[in-house]
């Protein structure tokens, strides 16, 4: 999953911060319970230094260790019964004073072997919400606040359903796309239709459902993406360049891309050359992709080279947006 790095940063921090709590926690909890029960101390001392004495013993005369050891193993086995004891006398589980890590899978490291934790995943999930929550409002921006009624129930010139049936037929299919990601019949979703029919919002729902389910999700505008782009290719600063091509990378791997509003950008034959690349290498490596524009595929074909109109139209599943502008329809009750 090609998680930003600064989610990735963030989440692993979170991880190591919780790490040296529960340290700093266990450490306070010794030292009480060793001023309480100094027994415990003596114990302690026992159990840390014998092992190691042995073993530095063992060393220096060249001998085998193992016998020794299997002897201090009888007699730890006698001094943690009685470890236990005294801890279950003052109330404590027997592992009080054991290191014991919240994840037994990673150890707390985040990372087994050289694939991501799931207990690190899940933090990424969180921080990558977060993340969303600043581009999207996503406080109210889900599933089950998506209302219906802003949608007609009477019929609609040129259509053969009203538009609230037709809403509830794309808000259903969204909710299966995003809960059912990856398992999905579709992979890629096109949202056309005019400004103000609920386009943006259901982004959204989507963002939020499957960032939460712990994929990674990048969000931006056609705008700023073409605009990364262009940096990374034109930009005379290395420091730009290195973070534009950072971003793009962000673009072109993630598991979930939702480029909201295409049509809004200039149409140069950079930004043909970017959209194609975006789209072709997206659709090449699997991954799924939700594009939302105010354009019909109509307008795609006219506006776009044939091939990524091609792409665009043969690979995605385009849901049309009809009826009233909701935000007038908003602006009116106010």
């Amino acid at each position: 999953m090609a998680y930003d790095p600064a989610v990735l940063r963030r989440a692993s921090g979170r991880l190591e911060d919780a790490r040296k709590s529960r340290q700093e926690a266990l450490e306070r909890r010794r030292k009480q319970l060793f001023a309480r029960l100094p027994e415990l101390a003596d114990i302690d001392r026992q159990l840390r230094g014998t092992i190691l004495d042995i073993i530095r013993s063992s060393l220096r005369s060249g001998v085998d260790p193992g016998p020794a050891l299997r002897v201090v193993k009888d007699r730890n086995m006698v001094l943690q019964d009685r470890q236990a004891e005294l801890l279950r006398s003052a109330g404590y589980p027997p592992d009080a004073l054991a290191d014991t890590p919240a994840c037994k899978a990673c150890g707390d490291t985040g990372w087994v072997g050289t694939r991501m934790c799931s207990c690190l995943r899940a933090l990424c999930a969180e921080e990558q919400v977060k993340e969303l929550s600043k581009l999207l409002d996503l406080g109210e921006q889900s599933f089950d606040s998506f209302s219906l009624d802003w949608y007609s129930p009477l019929p609609w010139t040129g259509e053969t359903i009203p538009p609230r049936e037709n809403m509830e037929f794309i808000c259903e299919l969204c909710l299966n796309y995003a809960q059912k990601f990856g398992k999905f019949y579709f992979k890629n979703l096109f949202l056309s239709g005019n400004p103000g029919l609920g386009k943006t919002f259901l982004s959204a729902c989507i963002a939020r459902t499957v960032a939460e389910k712990g994929f990674s999700v990048v969000y931006d505008t056609a705008v700023n993406v073409f605009a990364r782009f262009e940096e990374q290719k034109f930009s005379k600063s290395v420091e730009e360049g290195r973070e534009a091509q950072g971003e793009t990378r962000r673009y072109l791997g993630c598991d979930l891309l939702i480029l909201d509003d295409l049509g809004s950008e200039m149409t140069t034959p950079f930004v043909q050359s970017a959209l194609y690349t975006l789209v072709n290498t997206r659709l090449t490596r699997g991954l799924s992709t939700v594009i939302s524009s105010n354009l019909s595929m109509d307008g795609v074909r006219s506006r776009y080279a044939g091939q990524t109109a091609s792409r665009l139209e043969g690979e995605y599943r385009v849901l049309r947006f009809y009826g009233e502008d909701i935000r007038l329809l908003r602006k009116k009750k106010l």
